[in-house]
């Protein structure tokens, strides 16, 4: 081996796929001081065993166009490199064998349309003609996409690495890492048996290895190698007559994938109970080797792949594949930079590398270069999780992701497993008063509540669900009496110090509040894109909070600590210290002010005030503000406190219609306000100028993303957020649908429902700034049919605002 180079910019720790893509794009746009070590050979670990399937659907529509873009970088590296990849574009389909999975491939073709991705749907007569060895009678539907097929899982992963070679990169194999060290400069000297690379950044891509790189920086991913099983069949008569190769599928009932392997087929499955591999840890001497297969763990999935597809029944099995490979808690990448550490970016948990591959090391090195990248990844992002994600919880979430893998979630469905790793003081009152729970950033928190605790249950559905009159109801008493829910889930960050306005004021693209005031404000990136929306609370000139996503708070503790000058500013992400319930609706000033001893009227209180108080007798944060779009506050303590408050809010309320309501009426109430949502309306795909949330800029200084966003406003946004009222039955949007001008797609769906003070189904979405007027027609495509949309530009609840001013 070559002697090994003493610096470098970027080492990319694991020679798997992943990890030879990041190496190929970093180098392919520029950065050449770019090292890759492998501890064994390239592919060793789960690429060199995958079942090399490829195709485009996913979960999340922007980790659906990465596929899409994976697919179509496979010719560039073969060409690049000289070395095949073993692409067979076969075109592929998914099958759904029950009304429920058509519902699914509908919603998916949607996704499609506005996404540029070529999916329709063929007969099941065409899908059979197409691949005459499954039995269509089977099948109510099959969506066909023209991008999917097969490659050779070595292949690929040599030809991103000698493409990078080209590109003027190094990769050294037989070289594992054995420490990685911080000096105080942030840099790292990555230790090898060859040697020291001192690496200006690090990326662990380390794969099956991923828990054991991460530890040798204190790291602990909650990520885990699962035991998967594929077959391949011996030659198939039908198969080897034939002169074309056959199409990949996919049967989602079945839980079975398959295609052609040579003159013979390959039939995958994810068990129906997982099996994790090596709870311990990956041994360092694994590397080329299979697991024993354990056939009656997937004995039941046979039986279906041999019913559906007959000519399996009586084909020879030729390998048998039990291979490791890493999950990740809900089935998404996790990459990017580490929250709480510098100069150290993981990229690991990609389970569907040869499908996500490209995508992921393109999003990483366009952060890396530019400081983001050119699409919002928030599903792949590793910030998405805290401190919760112990590698202990990982391993349930990540098991009951992998038996979940072809089984549908539908948009009302809470997911069981890891539940109840944080609560709230609250949370055994709430279930008591029949709520039912979700989590959001691993936290309970109440969705809505039914009668008592033995009511509290729902079936998931894409349509309404049984929770539907329990949330107008909860709806009403906002409206009309006073609603109480408990706020622990929104994010605290708090910035303290004498230079802590200068810092908020160029972090922040708004106005920063005088003390005892309270702003929304947009945060940019460099490129003009939303970075988050802040309600920034002014406690003192040296002291501020502010208040956001509770599911993005790392992302945003992140990007606060990645900008903090040396000194003059203290930052911490105070989420778990305070905790808290919001009151809202027409009874909340004299609910209010029962619990303090101070005035709290309008002219004392005034609306975008806050106040650091007692309220039940506590210490509190009390905001004039509220989310509903009625009179409200939110009243904020510490954790120890949350419970006595509770009580006494429960107890001054009884006779003036409280009622405790959860996030769904929130989110329902909010659609009537035209407010948008992060992670759904407001997200780094878009821009200040786009959402509308330009009309919080100070344009009078200056501020990250400044000189993007005034070229933005001189040229005009090329799309805006719209709301839409939509003409349904008894079913709304579940985000993501397809939304029609003139037959043609022309935006998409960001968040939606039922606006039940109005009584009408409701959607937000981007459509071209020519269509955003008031009044213009469209249409939304929900589970295939084209329902009738208007364009609304005002508020349909309180134009004006003036009962959450009053």
């Amino acid at each position: 081996m070559a002697d090994m180079v003493s610096h470098a910019k970027v080492v990319v720790i694991g020679g798997g796929v992943v990890g030879c893509s990041i190496l190929f794009h970093l180098a392919k746009f520029g950065w050449k001081d770019v090292v890759l070590l492998e501890r064994n050979e390239l592919t060793s670990g789960s690429s060199w065993h995958a079942a090399g399937q490829i195709h485009t659907i996913s979960s999340d529509p922007n980790i659906s166009r990465l596929q899409g873009y994976t697919i179509n970088l496979y010719k560039e590296i073969e060409e690049t490199s000289g070395h095949s990849v073993g692409m067979h574009n076969t075109g592929g389909f998914y099958l759904a064998s029950n009304s429920d999975w058509y519902d699914y491939l509908k919603r998916e073709r949607s996704k499609a349309r506005y996404m540029g991705l070529d999916q329709e749907f063929i007969s099941i007569e065409e899908a059979a003609e197409r691949h005459p060895l499954i039995d269509p009678s089977h099948y109510l539907a099959a969506l066909w996409d023209p991008l999917d097929g097969d490659i050779d899982p070595s292949g690929v992963t040599y030809a991103y690495a000698k493409s990078a070679r080209v590109h003027g990169a190094k990769y050294y194999t037989h070289t594992p890492v054995i420490e990685t060290n911080q000096r105080p400069d942030g840099s790292w000297d990555v230790v090898t048996e060859n040697g020291t690379i001192n690496a200006e950044m690090i990326v662990n891509a380390g794969g099956l290895w991923a828990r054991e790189v991460g530890h040798l920086a204190g790291l602990h991913l909650p990520v885990q190698p699962m035991e998967h099983h594929y077959l391949i069949t011996e030659d198939i008569p039908e198969i080897t007559a034939r002169t074309e190769r056959l199409p990949a599928g996919i049967d989602y009932e079945g839980n079975i994938y398959f295609r052609q392997e040579r003159g013979g087929m390959l039939l995958g499955t994810y068990e129906p109970r997982a099996t994790p591999w090596s709870l311990a840890g990956t041994p360092q001497s694994f590397g080329h080797e299979l697991l024993e297969p354990k056939l009656d763990n997937i004995a039941d999935r046979l039986e279906i792949g041999f019913e559906r597809i007959p000519a399996l029944a009586t084909a020879g099995i030729k390998n048998i594949i039990n291979g490791p490979f890493t999950f990740g808690p809900d089935g998404n990448p996790m990459i990017g930079p580490v929250p709480g550490m510098t100069n150290y970016w993981v990229a690991v948990g990609v389970m569907a590398g040869f499908c996500q591959g490209g995508g992921v090391g393109l999003c990483m090195a366009e952060w890396m270069m530019d400081g983001e990248p050119s699409i919002d990844v928030w599903a792949m992002d590793v910030a998405r999780f805290g401190d919760y994600a112990t590698p202990h919880w990982g391993t349930v979430k990540s098991s009951e992701n992998y038996e979940r893998r072809f089984v549908m979630t539908f948009p009302n469905e809470t997911l069981p497993k890891g539940r109840r790793q944080q609560t709230t003081a609250l949370y055994d009152r709430l279930v008591s008063r029949g709520a039912v729970m979700g989590d959001s950033h691993g936290l309970e928190n109440a969705l809505w509540f039914a009668t008592d605790a033995d009511d509290a249950h729902e079936d998931p559905t894409f349509r309404r669900s049984r929770a539907h009159d329990y949330v107008a109801a909860e709806v009403a008493a906002v409206r009309h009496d006073v609603g109480a829910i408990e706020i622990a889930n929104f994010a605290k960050h708090e910035c303290k110090g004498e230079g802590a306005r200068a810092f908020l004021d160029h972090m922040l693209a708004g106005h920063v509040p005088k003390p005892g005031r309270l702003q929304l404000t947009p945060m940019l990136t460099p490129k003009g894109k939303l970075y988050g929306d802040m309600t920034v609370a002014c406690l003192a000139e040296d002291h501020f909070y502010l208040f956001g996503s509770g599911a993005a708070q790392n992302m945003h503790r992140r990007w606060f600590e990645s900008h903090l000058p040396d000194s003059g500013v203290t930052y911490a992400n105070r989420s778990d210290a305070w905790h808290g319930i919001a009151i809202s609706g027409p009874k909340s000033r004299t609910l209010l002010q029962r619990l303090v001893r101070e005035d709290v009227g309008a002219d004392t209180l005034a609306f975008r005030d806050v106040r650091q108080t007692f309220v039940a007798g506590v210490p509190a944060m009390l905001l004039r503000i509220s989310f509903s779009g009625e009179l409200g506050y939110e009243i904020y303590v510490a954790p120890q406190y949350q419970l006595r408050l509770f009580e006494a809010i429960e107890e001054a309320g009884q006779d003036l219609g409280l009622r405790l309501y959860g996030s769904r009426a929130l989110m329902s109430m909010r659609l009537e306000k035209n407010w948008g949502a992060w992670t759904l309306d407001f997200r780094p795909d878009f821009t200040a100028a786009e959402s509308g949330l330009d009309a919080f800029i100070n344009w009078n200084k200056d501020f990250i993303g400044k000189a993007a966003a005034l070229a933005e406003a001189k040229s005009g946004p090329v799309k805006k957020l719209v709301m839409m009222t939509i003409e349904t039955d008894d079913i709304d949007v579940s985000n993501d649908e397809a939304i029609f001008a003139n037959g043609e797609p022309v935006g998409y769906v960001s968040s939606g429902g039922f606006a039940h003070h109005i009584g009408t189904s409701m959607a937000f979405g981007y459509v071209p700034s020519a269509l955003a007027n008031d009044g213009t027609e469209v249409q939304v495509e929900i589970l295939g049919s084209l329902c009738p949309a208007r364009i609304v530009a005002a508020p349909l609840y309180d134009a004006n605002g003036g009962k959450m001013r009053g």
